[in-house]
């Protein structure tokens, strides 16, 4: 059954301060509706509620009202409340604003609404399921929670190998924002000779417009070559996996990321940011290669596996079986399931 939900339209300038506390409305109102849902589930006398992350509010707003059994997959806390922001020009704050924000009283509001009810509604979980031994650490830090590792996995019978000739690109996928360190991959890569300069694919399922204009304008300061995709099917995708030469995974404290494990699943081995979930992922030396976020250290690592195609074939090999044997889906799904139980049994 689906219960309708229609967020409450934004303000226009010059009204726009006001959007604050509109989200702040939506909020509430989402929790009320939530609350109408409890209620029909509970009367029909399920086992388990099984919820995931919440667009509007990050954690769902149903966990607090439900009698029956809940497990929680938390993807991530609200990371825009509990981490920095990625430094971008266009995203800064003029003279003019900085004084407004000191006034406005929407914009914390805001922030402490979604911070109150997403640290209710996660506490009111039975169960929460996190995708990464880092993400369990982060829980941890923010909801003073010990939380349940349940890794997800990779569908190779999508992300497979294709026998394809390898190109001369690198890819990276991933949604087009400050924090999926794109930019840290196009600073990485002019470090490299120009001679020898790789272009980047970069694959998108949402794309920041503004994100995107900055990317653009980098990469043509820098010279580095890069293509800007969105929206491409999975058969695109496999595709790309399949012709790279690298892929290429630089985000910012990503949680998880199944981006690595889709490119190991294809054959491609992976150079990442030794940090977050992608350290769970790639086996350094076997399946790609991690190094320290520092585009020097990272330039270096892309250099010595396009200069060694042979030890690129063999980490490709490896990372295809290692996907098979520890990241499939019926691996995950059983794991899924035995948390359930638990969360049943509470």
């Amino acid at each position: 059954m689906a219960f309708p939900f229609q967020p409450l339209s934004l303000a226009r300038r010059p009204f726009g301060r006001l959007n604050q506390g509109i989200r702040t409305a939506d909020l509430l109102r989402l929790r009320a509706l939530q609350r109408r849902i409890a209620q029909q589930i509970d009367a029909v006398g399920y086992d388990v509620v099984f919820a995931h992350n919440c667009q509007f509010g990050q954690s769902p707003a149903i966990l607090p009202f439900l009698a029956t059994s809940t497990a929680y997959y938390c993807q991530e806390p609200p990371r825009q409340i509990y981490e920095p922001p990625v430094d971008r020009p266009y995203a800064r704050f003029s003279r003019v604003q900085r004084l407004g924000n000191c006034f406005d009283p929407l914009p914390g509001l805001y922030r402490r609404t979604l911070a109150r009810l997403d640290r209710q509604n996660t506490l009111a979980a039975d169960l929460v399921l996190v995708n990464s031994a880092y993400s369990r650490e982060s829980l941890y830090r923010v909801y003073g929670i010990f939380a349940r590792v349940g890794y997800l996995g990779a569908d190779t019978e999508v992300f497979h190998p294709l026998s394809l000739p390898r190109q001369d690109f690198v890819l990276s996928v991933g949604a087009l924002n400050p924090r999926k360190g794109f930019d840290f991959l196009l600073r990485s890569l002019a470090l490299l000779d120009q001679a020898r300069r790789p272009p980047l694919v970069i694959v998108s399922n949402h794309v920041n417009a503004a994100e995107h204009a900055y990317l653009g304008d980098l990469a043509r300061e820098l010279q580095v070559p890069v293509e800007m995709r969105a929206m491409v099917a999975d058969a695109e995708l496999v595709q790309l996996y399949n012709q790279a030469a690298l892929t290429v995974y630089a985000p910012v404290m990503e949680p998880f990321g199944l981006v690595p494990l889709e490119s190991m699943a294809c054959g491609t081995p992976v150079v990442g940011v030794r940090e977050g979930g992608v350290r769970e992922t790639v086996v350094h030396g076997e399946t790609g290669l991690l190094v320290e976020r520092d585009p020097r250290l990272f330039a270096d690592a892309v250099s010595s596996l396009l200069r060694d195609p042979e030890r690129r074939d063999d980490m490709g090999r490896q990372g295809v079986e290692y996907v098979k044997r520890e990241w499939s889906w019926e691996r995950s799904v059983a794991t899924l399931e035995r948390r359930l139980e638990e969360a049943a049994a509470h």
